[in-house]
């Protein structure tokens, strides 16, 4: 099995595709790639390229950072910021 590249971003971009009333088929023909590329995105299995996240995250009005950013933890601890 291939381990979860970004499991934390799962349910925000599905969260987010959802609440734009996309499918994942609509997403997917919105940003240029297939509707088995949005599946595994949400699944964690795929990591998009800096081109293709911007794409998806123009599509749903949302910033890069947003949808792909790591947890508060891990932006705290990266910053040097108290958790």
């Amino acid at each position: 099995m291939v381990p979860r590249i970004v499991e934390s971003t799962t349910p925000r971009v599905r969260t987010q595709r959802r609440s734009r009333g996309l499918t994942q088929a609509q997403l997917a023909k919105a940003v240029g790639v297939s509707r088995q590329t949005i599946v595994s995105l949400e699944r964690g299995d795929y990591a998009p390229s800096v081109y293709l996240a911007l794409r998806i995250g123009a599509e749903l009005g949302t910033s890069v950072e947003e949808l792909f950013g790591g947890t508060d933890q891990q932006t705290a601890t990266r910053t040097g910021g108290a958790s």
